[in-house]
């Protein structure tokens, strides 16, 4: 069982695995503070206060008084709506541009794939392949 499991780790989907987890996780991390550090504060500024809507909530509960989505929650049950707008908000922008870096990564591939279709050296022409095919016969005999 120790040796079916080595063999399945290492095979290279697995490792290609656990390399994109890590890697997504580092890349989430700095696509989150494009979104919250570049991204928002510019938004703020164009909207003139921004898409902080973490603390909009509608009290289930009359003992629920506090400004606060953090201090209401304490006093009782509340209905946050705020927070999954702002989170909502957020993957909207973040999957934006996650789709401009995947467009611009398959544009380069793409320039990059017709760059060595061009230069790949054109076939010879159908006499000379003729004419190959034919010498190869007479070798091989």
């Amino acid at each position: 069982m120790i040796s079916e499991f080595r063999s399945f780790i290492a095979k290279g989907n697995v490792i290609d695995l656990a390399v994109g987890i890590i890697i997504g996780a580092a890349f989430t991390g700095i696509v989150k503070s494009l979104v919250d550090d570049i991204v928002m504060p510019i938004v703020g500024a164009i909207t003139g206060g921004g898409f902080d809507f973490s603390n909009y909530f509608l009290p289930l509960s009359s003992a629920v008084t506090a400004p606060s989505l953090a201090a209401a929650r304490e006093q009782g049950a509340v209905f946050a709506y705020g927070n999954f707008i702002t989170v909502l908000i957020n993957f909207v922008i973040l999957a934006f541009i996650i789709f401009l870096m995947v467009k611009a990564v398959n544009k380069m591939r793409l320039a990059d794939e017709k760059k060595s279709a061009e230069e790949a050296p054109a076939p010879p022409p159908a006499d000379i392949q003729l004419l190959s095919e034919i010498r190869d016969i007479l070798k091989a005999k």
